[in-house]
């Protein structure tokens, strides 16, 4: 059958360029299924001003390669979205992968076939192909969130939304613009917008931590060094607990004296970046320690906002981490400026938008461009859009309880759905990591579970229920021994009207992870159910 594959790849990130590399490579056919224009993933179409990696670029990067890793060199310690979307573009292009993908292609259905063990999946052009595995690679952050505001279609002037900014220049000089929402992608984009508005208002419902990022040009000499160092990088990334080669402090907050302490986080705050999160070691756990470090940062807040009100409206008061940590370039700063107004929504809500601007409950602003930064249906919301069907045609959504039972066996694959995987799935480490280096080691287990099962005639391979079962609650426990689950966030769905509140991100470390899945592997793929050909008959 021509369009019978052994795998079809949903997506072309990280994830799919990876996977349908090592799929390739192992002598598999594969065809990978994008809905974008080319490869990207997520950077392909979050185009907003001011689009930065947050992680060190010589991380945020393959590893699994040394001639690729030495092959491209970073201009900055932090890339923003145009490099790493011509990154992305030079990986697929020297593993040359392209050819195994199809673009313009959006899956509508992915339908198990139980008599014929194998997957039925239709296209938006109205294609059909048929794989004997199904791996996703859409990632946790690929569907953009609109909040469903009364009036919303109504409004004479421009409206985008960060996830899906378009690839021509938007004329935003001298304009009064308005933007919703402070989380990464508001706080990234704020400053640079602040530069060409004519009048910019902030609607903030929640303020945020935020932690320089001092980017900056990286010199030659520190180029050529971080190739010299790729060994020690990558063993650092991968005996790490995120991904990240940062050493992990030992000490605890409230456990310091207060002279130290202060140094330490003085010193983490002029370095920059997310390891300020590491300076020490429980943040996250740790009601006391959490708000020594909180304060420090509202601090630094007050320190910063000249106008003293303005300034009492930024101060959050969450634990910080169990929000995404957030960090800035000039974001505060901002704030400064006489044309930058905040508007905060726990004082004025939003009642609507108008044909003129937004409306909230004190005054209508008049606007000319309205940018939501509101960002995504996190972890669970492109998988369940995606429609699929396992046995006996119960859809993901139905199995899921539309996200308010989710369960999973390691974030790779579900109990009543043969074949499929999820890179970076629900309850794996995911978006609490450096996501390259989840998504190789996703990639190459996955690689490994399909190489075994061919060397070993194995048809099938699908969670146990109880494998299932026991991964959700162990996840959960971890969880629920932190600070996450005490906040509202995108972590725990609620940043969706109506979604069920969950926590589905496993706490324990990516190396602790990788660790549990080689055991599982070395078991014979303990947890899961393998059926042979014959078995199947």
């Amino acid at each position: 059958m021509a369009n019978h594959f052994d795998a079809i790849v949903i997506g072309a990130g990280f994830s799919g360029i990876y996977m349908t590399y090592k799929l390739r490579e192992d002598g598999f056919t594969v065809k990978t299924l994008e809905k974008a224009s080319g490869v990207g993933g997520v950077w392909n179409v979050a185009r907003y001003p001011g689009a930065h990696c947050d992680s060190d670029s010589h991380c945020y990067n393959f590893m699994f390669s040394e001639d690729l890793y030495r092959k491209w060199s970073w201009s900055k310690r932090f890339a923003p979205q145009e490099e790493i979307l011509r990154y992305l573009n030079f990986a697929a292009d020297e593993l040359d992968v392209k050819k195994q993908m199809q673009f313009h292609t959006e899956v509508t259905l992915a339908n198990w076939d139980e008599d014929k063990a194998r997957w039925h999946v239709l296209t938006s052009e109205g294609e059909e192909f048929t794989a004997t595995y199904l791996i996703s690679g859409v990632g946790c952050l690929s569907t953009s969130n609109i909040p469903n505001f009364d009036g919303s279609d109504n409004f004479e002037g421009d409206s985008y939304h960060t996830g899906a900014w378009p690839s021509t220049p938007v004329d935003l000089k001298g304009k009064r613009i308005g933007v919703i929402g402070t989380g990464s992608s508001g706080v990234q984009s704020i400053p640079v917008i602040a530069q060409e508005a004519g009048e910019l208002y902030v609607f903030q419902r929640t303020p945020q931590y935020t932690v320089p990022a001092r980017n900056r040009e990286l010199t030659e000499e520190e180029i050529a060094q971080l190739k010299e160092d790729y060994t020690d990088i990558r063993e650092k990334i991968f005996a790490s607990h995120a991904g990240y080669p940062f050493v992990r402090s030992t000490k605890s907050a409230a456990g310091t004296p207060e002279e130290e302490r202060l140094a330490i986080l003085e010193d983490a705050w002029e370095k920059g970046s997310l390891s300020f999160g590491t300076s020490f070691n429980d943040i996250a756990i740790n009601t006391e320690s959490n708000e020594i470090v909180s304060e420090f940062l509202r601090g630094k807040i007050r320190e910063t906002v000249k106008d003293p009100e303005t300034a009492k409206s930024l101060l959050p008061y969450y634990y910080y981490t169990t929000k995404r940590p957030i960090i800035d370039t000039n974001y505060h700063e901002t704030y400064n400026k006489e044309h930058v107004t905040l508007v905060n929504l726990k004082e004025q809500p939003i009642v609507g938008i108008t044909k003129n601007g937004i409306q909230t409950t004190e005054k209508e602003y008049p606007l000319d461009v309205i940018v939501y930064a509101t960002g995504y249906d996190a972890m669970t919301g492109t998988l369940l859009k995606l429609n699929i069907k396992g046995r006996d045609g119960v859809s993901l959504k139905e199995k899921w309880a539309n996200g308010a039972n989710v369960e999973t066996y390691l974030g790779l694959g579900v109990s009543g759905f043969p074949n499929f995987f999820t890179i970076t799935g629900p309850q794996s480490p995911s978006v609490l990591t450096n996501m390259p280096s989840s998504i190789e080691q996703h990639v190459e287990w996955i690689s490994d579970c399909l190489n075994y099962m061919k060397k070993n005639q194995i048809k099938t391979i699908e969670p146990t229920k109880e494998a299932e079962q026991q991964w959700s609650k162990q996840c959960m426990e971890i969880a629920n021994s932190t600070l996450f689950t005490k906040t509202d966030s995108w972590y725990t769905g609620s940043n969706i009207e109506g979604k069920p509140r969950g926590f589905l991100i496993f706490l324990g470390g990516l190396d602790k992870y990788r660790q549990i899945c080689n055991e599982i592997a070395e078991k014979g793929y303990e947890g899961y159910e393998l059926k042979t050909t014959e078995a199947i008959k």
